[in-house]
């Protein structure tokens, strides 16, 4: 808010700081507690190491372990029962506070940026391609290796990421969060999802022209994430840390409509990076991880290729193997991967991508073309930011699904699972229904508005149709 100082000759803006509302004294209190915010960092520093190194110290447990009497059992469950479940749930609350406040990877890569070598990021690092690419090898490298099951693969894959985020933060940048701007593999799930919370921080462009930084509620400002202030409209980026609260009177805590960003926001933000981690990386290729161990598909397409070999007398690639760290290969546990169910993987996980993004694209594709004679790409990809309720509870399920099945191993059985996942089918179709509705409302009106809802609600049923596959049918 502005005041007008009355010079002789013209009217000169002047900032009138004004005090901070409820949930904008949230954001300056996490601004003035950074001693509490590191003290906490460094206690889920402690808890994610005993989490990923202890179980790997231990022999696997046997069909007499349960969570509450083996470590192993007891980490496999906080871990994957609890923890990943609650970060994707606490970004469709609060926005990427995960991310600022309390992820280990984010904050020891900053603390090593702090002491390391403050190179400037290379175009390479920079490149937009990274939050699918990373996503996707992610998330194929994990069922080849069974991550969800074995300590060994837990820590590879998430130890081996802490270390490259901590390599990244020493060599590259000064304070910052490079590995979290542009490599993490989360990065750009973390950042679809932050899309349709209800808190945010808010920049007031008008005031933050008029008001000098010296007088904010906070004067000096370093973006751990990289994220250009004073014209950040997404909260994608933003990793939620309130170190900015207050700076220029012009940035704070604020509320909003949940989703409403999708609707204002992504018109110009929406890409192609965007759309493939939606469409290809979490409907497809994510979608599929979830699928495969319970699918009698993949089975079947196994025993077909197997059939062939055997015919052919090409009995190899039946019976041999790899080590743990290419495919699993645990033989007292009698879980082994041979080549040909590692081919077969990831045949189906091809496969099943392709099948469901053509599916889910296509309808949308063409409701963009439909819609106008120009800009159709940047339609589709706005579009496309409608299905981020079905792709964030789509994750939420599956690693549910982990939930309930390591409950149920140790005898523990919860009645309501399939109200659960039924509820939130339905509340990710509706939300996307209404996002979608809301978007294409910006780019067509009236009979027309409502007859091309039709291939888009095709579009949202085809993801939905795969999760009630798993869950009711297999």
């Amino acid at each position: 808010m502005t005041e007008l100082a009355i010079g002789k000759s013209k009217i000169v803006p002047r900032a009138v700081p004004l005090p901070p509302t409820r949930i904008a004294a949230i954001g300056d209190w996490l601004r003035t507690h950074q001693v509490f915010v590191r003290r906490l960092q460094w206690a889920v520093i402690a808890i994610y190491t005993v989490l990923i190194i202890v179980p790997t110290l231990l022999p696997l447990p046997d069909n007499t372990a349960h969570m509450w009497n083996n470590v192993t059992r007891f980490a496999q469950f906080l871990f994957w029962g609890v923890w990943w479940p609650g970060v994707l749930i606490s970004m469709l609350v609060f926005g990427r506070l995960w991310c600022g406040i309390m992820c280990p990877e984010g904050a020891l890569s900053e603390m090593a940026s702090s002491k390391g070598l403050g190179r400037a990021v290379p175009k390479w690092i920079r490149w937009r391609g990274w939050p699918f690419t990373a996503f996707v090898m992610t998330t194929v490298y994990g069922q080849m290796i069974s991550v969800y099951q074995y300590p060994r693969a837990v820590l590879l894959i998430l130890g081996g990421s802490t270390v490259a985020a901590i390599i990244v933060g020493y060599v590259y940048g000064r304070n910052h969060r490079v590995w979290c701007r542009y490599l993490c593999p989360v990065n750009g799930v973390f950042g679809l999802l932050s899309k349709l919370a209800p808190l945010h921080y808010k920049v007031n462009t008008s005031v933050w022209g008029n008001c000098p930084p010296k007088l904010g509620r906070t004067t000096k400002v370093s973006c751990a994430p990289l994220v250009p202030l004073g014209t950040m409209q997404s909260a994608s980026p933003c990793h939620m840390c309130g170190r900015c609260s207050g700076f220029r009177n012009a940035i704070e805590l604020s509320t909003r409509i949940p989703g409403n960003e999708i609707e204002t926001a992504s018109v110009n933000e929406a890409n192609m990076w965007d759309s493939l981690l939606i469409i290809v990386g979490i409907l497809g290729v994510a979608t599929g991880a979830f699928h495969w161990s319970s699918s009698p598909w993949y089975i079947q397409m196994k025993q077909w290729a197997a059939h062939q070999l055997i015919l052919a007398k090409q009995f190899w690639a039946l019976e041999a193997d790899a080590p743990w760290w290419l495919l699993t290969n645990y033989p007292a546990q009698n879980d082994v991967l041979t080549l040909l169910d590692g081919v077969t993987l990831l045949a189906y996980l091809t496969l099943t991508t392709l099948i469901v993004s053509s599916l889910v694209a296509a309808p949308i594709a063409l409701v963009a073309l439909l819609s106008g004679t120009k800009g159709a790409t940047q339609r589709f990809h706005h579009l496309v930011h409608g299905l981020i309720p079905i792709a964030a509870f789509g994750l939420i399920l599956g690693l549910s699904a982990l939930t309930f099945s390591l409950l149920r191993a140790d005898g523990i059985y919860i009645g309501w699972t399939d109200e659960f996942r039924a509820a939130l089918l339905t509340i990710s179709f509706l939300w996307s229904g209404y996002l979608m509705y809301k978007v294409l409302g910006t780019y067509v009106k009236g009979i027309t508005h409502f007859a091309l809802m039709l291939p888009l609600m095709a579009a949202m049923g085809v993801p939905i149709f795969t999760w009630v596959l798993m869950f009711w049918v297999w």
